[in-house]
């Protein structure tokens, strides 16, 4: 459970080259039936996370039933630490599954807003207002170009200037550990915070976010530096929502009491919110106009690889930033069926963003044809992975077109080929064409 997955372990073993296959390669991989939309089954999707939501919430409302009834009789509880232990063993139960539902939410709200579901803008964008909205998330917010270390606009890596540490060449191994080293404990304790509350953090204060915007930026204002002006309208919107939301919340609290407002929905959205942050993930391109969502523990470790190259100006493309992620078996069947692939097939949703998720496992298969080498898959046990990444992924170098994440001992876990950047000149790589191509691409 806790070692690399093997994929991992051949990454590590093979220096990296940039991808040197074209757009429209990959386009010709992929049988133009998957590209199509079908209403009647995106709804089905849509109903069936719903349906789930509400099923267990009728589950949390028959937990003191089940437990004062001895569970109907069948499961006699005799002592009060027997009562004790049954209450707490079904809200628990009750807090994982409707988290997950939670999640689902913001992965189906994804897709509605990436307008993968329907042919209708008022269709994607009404459901997905709805379904981000119940999870007090913003559907209109933000956007981003994958891997580019100026364009991106959250999990930017920290440079070696954030640390103050020494140039490289003269920097020690006492460096490092004084700046960087720190307990087991401090770390379990910063992991926590970012997966409890990184999403509120990013929102209110761009924590995690792109430097190239001002001190006070957030995704609440519509006057924010993160919008344009006609992006406003849905920023506005979406605050309504929200505010909307909270207020129904306050009357649920006023009705039930707040010990209920926090059984039934704050503790499902605090493991909702563990599992996933609304669209801080995977567009492609600063001309992307709806954003989208996705999972903050899977989104983190879409792009926060030891393995995974980041890109400068000179060197990234829509392509390579594409490329530069990694799908995983995320909870198993749980994040196929709830997470709508967001983990499994997160590559093809990169190169295809416009396509249902219902058709990516089949995307997936023909761009792994086209991809080799260049396709990144990690079997490594999840959670593993998570503190992995957060121990290793610590910061980049100033310098370099093309670099890696370096731990805290200063060393990168991957080297980039010699002849790489070279090899791709010679390959006649257009920067200019790809990015032109990224146009009707995003992520």
């Amino acid at each position: 459970m806790f070692k690399n997955g093997p994929e991992y372990e051949e990454r590590l073993s093979r220096p990296f080259a940039p991808p040197t296959i074209t757009l429209k390669q990959l386009h010709e991989a992929v049988p133009k039936h998957l590209l199509r939309k079908d209403p009647i089954r995106s709804t089905g999707y849509v109903l069936r996370d719903v349906f789930f939501c509400v099923l267990f919430f009728a589950f949390g409302a028959s937990i003191e039933r089940l437990v004062t009834t001895s569970f109907g009789g069948f499961i006699p509880l005799s002592t009060s630490w027997q009562i004790s232990l049954a209450r707490t063993t079904l809200w628990m139960i009750y807090w994982w599954w409707q988290g997950i539902a939670f999640a689902s939410f913001f992965c189906i709200a994804h897709e509605l807003g990436h307008g993968t579901l329907y042919k209708s803008w008022w269709a994607n964008n009404i459901l997905g207002f709805l379904l981000d909205t119940f999870v007090l998330a913003p559907f209109f917010a933000w956007k981003k170009a994958v891997n580019s270390i100026e364009r991106d606009e959250n999990y930017v890596p920290h440079l070696r200037s954030h640390y103050k540490l020494p140039p490289k060449e003269r920097s020690s191994t006492a460096d490092y550990a004084e700046v960087l080293e720190e307990t087991p404990l401090f770390t379990m304790v910063r992991l926590f915070v970012m997966q409890a509350m990184g999403w509120w953090l990013y929102l209110t204060f761009n924590m995690l976010g792109s430097k190239m915007y001002p001190k006070g930026t957030n995704h609440f204002s519509p006057y924010s530096a993160l919008f344009k002006k006609e992006q406003r309208l849905g920023i506005v919107i979406s605050d309504i929502g929200l505010i909307g939301m909270m207020y129904l919340l306050y009357l649920f609290a006023q009705a039930y009491g707040w010990t209920a407002l926090i059984m039934y929905y704050v503790f499902p959205y605090m493991v909702g919110n563990l599992l996933q942050q609304r669209g801080i993930e995977a567009d492609s391109t600063l001309r992307s106009s709806v954003i989208i969502g996705s999972v903050l523990m899977i989104t983190f470790l879409h792009h926060s690889d030891p393995t995974i190259p980041h890109y400068r100006k000179e060197e990234w493309s829509f392509l390579r930033g594409a490329a530069s992620t990694v799908d995983r078996p995320t909870l198993g069947w749980i994040g196929r069926f709830f997470f709508h692939n967001v983990a499994h097939d997160h590559v093809a949703h990169h190169f295809f963003s416009h396509v249902p998720f219902y058709n990516q496992p089949a995307v997936t298969e023909a761009i792994k044809t086209v991809l080799g080498a260049n396709y990144n898959y990690d079997s490594t046990n999840t959670f593993y992975a998570l503190y992995r990444s957060f121990t290793e992924c610590v910061f980049i170098e100033e310098e370099g077109s093309i670099v890696f994440y370096k731990n805290k001992y200063g060393i990168a876990a991957r080297e980039l080929a010699g002849d790489a950047v070279a090899a791709i000149k010679q390959g006649g790589w257009d920067q200019e064409k790809q990015d032109d191509l990224s146009e009707t691409e995003s992520t």
